[in-house]
């Protein structure tokens, strides 16, 4: 709740893969900024591949989690696509 006032939120599966193990930090930042949305975080190292997969599960408005996916997305080396739940 949000001054009185229900917000209306959604839960979204936010998949991210990092190809570069420098860009892990700036990323573990802005995920800091967002933690009061995050439900739940796991994290697959892909060592022989070079690559680090997250899986980050958000409960916030749909603005808020479209606007940390394109935060995501703008950065250097990393993908990102964000799956709703169909419901609330």
């Amino acid at each position: 709740m949000n001054g009185g006032i229900a917000m209306d939120t959604r839960t979204a599966l936010i998949g991210i893969i990092v190809e570069d193990p420098e860009a892990v930090e700036d990323l573990n930042s802005l995920l800091h900024e967002y933690r009061g949305y995050i439900i739940g975080r796991m994290g697959l190292p892909m060592r022989e591949k070079g690559l680090n997969i997250i899986s980050i599960v958000v409960d916030a408005g749909a603005d808020t989690i479209s606007t940390l996916a394109g935060k995501i997305g703008m950065m250097k080396d990393i993908s990102v696509k964000t799956i709703y739940a169909k419901s609330k």
